[in-house]
């Protein structure tokens, strides 16, 4: 999914048939990410991996410590005048071993970062977070679709699995994310009326834990026979996300403590294989149906199935709205602009029922979240292997790529490409309304791969990316058409929340 995605869908399109919220795989073809031009010269890719140990530690503390993730690549892009150049990104030195090298080629525009997408030129074999590879007992030791490569059979049975999981899951996706959405805000309400305000951390979590369950594994937490899943099941996926993808983020802590401790080396699954079996044990046998359709239908193993299942659901799914839902109250709450009003009265226009069709039919409210999802992709970086010597183009350049060499795309970067976006700094919620709003859907880059492409097994574009934009607007929709006014403090912490008549 997502972690990880309206109305034009990649490999899904929302029907109107018997039910509104239907989903047929069929697809668009998808435009040319880029138009042809005149051959630009051939540049050596500027940039230096530094001295052994010394050039990544150098560049790691840079982005974890000195200067953040999204200035370590602005000051590289300004010092070598060039979207395209060599460095370092974590992990690195001291305990991650030889078999990880920081050593990458960054690609920063749209142009020379489409060619991520291109599965003849680049492989995505064990690269989901760079040359890292979490260990393999996090996934049950089973290397689960996101560290697949396409040319590997087992990612086509998974891939279209997992597809079809969105299709069958059409029928309950919007009623349980509804009904998801009562609880967690009359548990924020309650806690305004006594408390003068309500954090949304823990209830938007438990939320997304009871809906993205509901719709995947087809399981109710809260009626299943485990109170730990049903108590603490998203606190479960929380800790066993962190664990694995520890070394490559930046949380603010107290430096040098986070250098020390979090980016120096791996932690083990050991810290949490218990509640990971717990959670296994829920998919497998709360999951029953889905667990014997993937054996019968598409070849996998129990095992594999079990494991991608809890993967799709905690990493990609979980993980990927948790990040993603965040960012949009935050930016609807912030709003000086008036969008939320504008919002407001488009989502309040329509049908009285929320539907994917039905936020099909709001421009502005999809355009929204596609600027959101353009400056704020749930997964900021990603990752490519040349499969072969290739020839890189940027909008000015051409450089030669090795085999081998790894490709480095940061999407906060690359969707604020001044040369395709306009104003590319600044949210504009309608940017992407109106003709011009739809081509460029071509460069919204977030689901790896354009908004307007096509999810297949032969490809890794996100099996949800159409799927994800559809769900974050009725979350939207939902908000706006509750509350008449809904404000927050400094913190986040919702301050306001008047309900409509």
């Amino acid at each position: 999914m997502m972690m990880a995605a309206h109305t034009r869908m990649y490999g899904i399109i929302i029907s109107s048939a018997a039910d509104s919220n239907y989903v047929s795989f069929s697809s668009p073809k998808p435009k040319a990410a880029a138009t042809k031009s005149p051959s630009p010269p051939v540049k050596p890719i500027p940039g230096t991996y530094g001295w052994p140990v010394l050039g990544p530690l150098s560049d790691r503390l840079d982005y974890f410590w000195f200067h953040g993730s999204e200035t370590f690549f602005r000051k590289r892009m300004d010092k070598y005048k060039s979207t395209v150049f060599r460095t370092n990104v974590p992990p690195s030195f001291p305990f991650f071993g030889a078999d990880v090298n920081p050593n990458v080629i960054a690609v920063l525009d749209c142009r020379s970062f489409s060619h991520m997408f291109d599965m003849d030129i680049i492989e995505k074999r064990n690269i989901l977070v760079g040359d890292f590879m979490p260990s393999v007992s996090f996934t049950g030791n089973t290397r689960v679709c996101a560290y697949l490569d396409p040319t590997e059979d087992t990612h086509a049975k998974v891939k279209s699995f997992a597809m079809d999981i969105l299709k069958r899951s059409s029928n309950v996706w919007v009623s349980s994310l509804l009904s998801s959405l009562d609880t967690m805000w009359n548990t924020i309400d309650e806690s305004v009326s006594t408390k003068g305000k309500a954090s949304t951390l823990v209830p938007l979590q438990k939320f997304l834990f009871t809906f993205l369950t509901k719709s995947i594994i087809g399981a109710d937490p809260e009626a299943a026979a485990s109170p730990d899943i049903a108590k603490s099941g998203y606190a479960m996926l929380d800790a066993w996300l962190f664990l694995q993808i520890m070394p490559t983020q930046g949380i603010g802590i107290l430096q040098p403590l986070e250098e020390i401790f979090l980016h120096s080396f791996p932690y083990p699954f050991l810290f949490v294989k218990g509640n990971y079996d717990k959670l296994a044990d829920f998919v497998a046998q709360q999951g029953k149906e889905v667990v014997e359709r993937a054996q019968v239908d598409f070849g996998l193993t129990r095992d594999e199935t079990i494991h991608n299942l809890l993967f799709i659901l905690g990493f990609n799914a979980f993980g990927g709205f948790s990040v993603f839902f965040p960012t949009l109250l935050s930016i609807l709450l912030k709003d000086s602009e008036g969008v939320q009003r504008k919002l407001r009265e488009e989502v309040r226009s329509g049908t009285s029922t929320l539907s994917f069709e039905s936020v099909k039919q709001m421009p502005l409210l999809q355009s929204f979240v596609y600027e959101a999802l353009r400056l704020n992709p749930p997964v900021p970086i990603q990752y490519g292997r040349a499969r072969k010597d290739f020839q890189l183009r940027s909008h000015e350049s051409a450089f030669e790529v090795k085999k081998g060499e790894l490709l480095c795309g940061y999407q906060k970067l690359v969707m604020r490409d001044p040369k395709v976006f306009e104003d590319p700094e600044t949210f504009l919620s309608d940017r992407f309304t109106g003709e011009k709003g739809e081509d460029l859907l071509n460069y919204l880059y977030w689901s790896n791969g354009p908004q307007t492409g096509s999810a297949t097994p032969s490809n890794k574009q996100c099996a949800a990316k159409d799927v994800v934009p559809l769900t974050a607007c009725l979350f939207v929709a939902y908000l706006l058409r509750r509350y008449d006014s809904i404000a927050s403090d400094s913190s986040g912490d919702i301050t306001v929340a008047v309900r409509g008549a």
